[in-house]
């Protein structure tokens, strides 16, 4: 099935906007979710550019965008903030789902480069945890993780991704599925 193509320029001007404005307030960021594995040979992205920053962070973070001339927004959930670069969003996470962005996982976040801007890029392992864990009864939709663990399976640790995923049923599921896929590589299978 031939892969459909995806015009990755206005979130990556988005990004580098972003960042720069991010780095310029001087608050600690990470770049996460479809672009962070883009960033790492993944699949390309046309949603929106996701960053990490901490709770006590993302206030300022949002008027750091906003003062850098993006537009915010303040949504109804409880664990982002968002803004918009044009027509591309920007989702500041502060609470993705296993809990609060905390400075150790900032740590984890690698200093790499993307489109020829040096920015921290969360670890392939903390943006699966993330995806694996947002899954619900309502939206069990594997698509995304599933392309992820595809394109960049030999890059992912996969024993931490499935000790942080435990208690997921959906993680279980994603798990059982990519073995019989065959897509887990064999050195990442657990003993049965």
């Amino acid at each position: 099935m031939p892969r459909r193509s995806v015009d990755v320029e206005p979130l990556v001007e988005a990004m580098k906007h972003a960042a720069a404005a991010l780095r310029d307030a001087e608050i600690r960021f990470a770049l996460t979710g479809g672009l962070a594995c883009w960033a790492r040979g993944g699949p390309a992205t046309d949603h929106d550019v996701d960053f990490l920053v901490k709770p006590e962070d993302a206030q300022r973070a949002h008027d750091a965008l906003a003062t850098a001339g993006m537009r915010p927004e303040d949504p109804p959930e409880d664990w982002l903030l968002k803004a918009y670069h044009e027509d591309t969003l920007v989702d500041l996470i502060f609470c993705p789902a296993g809990g609060e962005v905390t400075d150790e996982l900032l740590d984890r976040a690698e200093e790499r480069e993307v489109m020829a801007m040096r920015l921290p890029v969360a670890s392939l392992e903390d943006v699966l945890t993330t995806k694996l864990l947002a899954l619900t009864e309502q939206e069990p939709n594997y698509g995304s993780v599933l392309e992820i663990a595809r394109t960049l399976r030999e890059q992912i640790r996969w024993d931490e991704v499935r000790d942080k995923t435990g208690d997921s049923p959906f993680a279980k599921a994603f798990f059982t599925l990519i073995e019989e896929l065959g897509i887990l590589p064999e050195n990442a299978r657990q003993a049965a």
